[in-house]
């Protein structure tokens, strides 16, 4: 496995499956584990391990050696109890980075009070992502670790003639600008140079919470 990232899901039905896939793409070393024999067979050929067995029971997690993977992530359906438990089990064994897959709210605060690492609601994200691309122009994603900071795009019209170090957005908006794309480009520039001018339709990709993003007006 790769020294760096070791990998393990837990659930291979159709997100555990996808996201094992998008791992293989990436040449990461990954272990599966599920009770169903027609996942296993599915996963068998993108998958470097897969094992037909109960992850919820505690000696099964051990015996495959799931307590040196530095990531886990678990994907088991509409079974709360199971996820619940293989979540404790995940983190008793030592797994520094335990992601759960939650099937509603009350489901994702059992988890984090289990001590999970991180855990998402699939269905929920995609309505909300798909909800703010429609009343937040130029809306590209959460920031990761918080639900308030937001990704987005702007196109200038006002601040054209100003450098970024003029704007001050750091300081004075709480907005971060990680890219900029010249009006006459097709490419973006990343980490941008904070002394160039920028021109009416140049667009800047941001980082910033939601409500201080609702006052500019680039």
């Amino acid at each position: 496995m790769s020294k760096f990232v070791q990998v393990g899901v837990v659930g291979l039905g159709k997100f555990g499956l996808e996201f094992g896939k998008h791992l293989a793409d990436l040449e990461v070393d990954i272990l599966g584990i599920d009770t169903d024999e027609n996942n296993i067979k599915h996963a068998k050929h993108i998958f470097t391990q897969v094992y037909l067995g109960n992850a919820a029971d505690k000696e099964t997690l051990q015996q495959i050696g799931v307590g040196d993977l530095s990531h886990v992530l678990v994907s088991v359906g509409d079974s709360i109890a199971a996820s619940a438990m293989i979540s404790m089990y995940l983190k008793e064994l030592g797994v520094p980075v335990v992601w759960v897959k939650a099937i509603n709210e009350d489901h994702a605060k059992l988890l984090k009070k289990i001590g999970v690492d991180d855990v998402f609601i699939p269905e929920s994200m995609a309505a909300r992502q798909l909800a703010n691309r429609t009343t937040i122009p130029g809306f590209i994603d959460y920031f990761p670790f918080n639900n308030e900071i937001v990704v987005k795009e702007i196109k200038i019209a006002n601040w054209a003639g100003q450098s970024l170090r003029d704007l001050d957005l750091t300081n004075k908006q709480r907005i971060q600008v990680i890219a900029v794309k010249k009006n006459e480009g097709k490419d973006y520039v990343f980490i941008p140079q904070a002394n160039e001018k920028l021109a009416v339709d140049d667009v800047l990709v941001i980082i910033g919470e939601i409500d201080s993003l609702a006052k500019i007006e680039p």
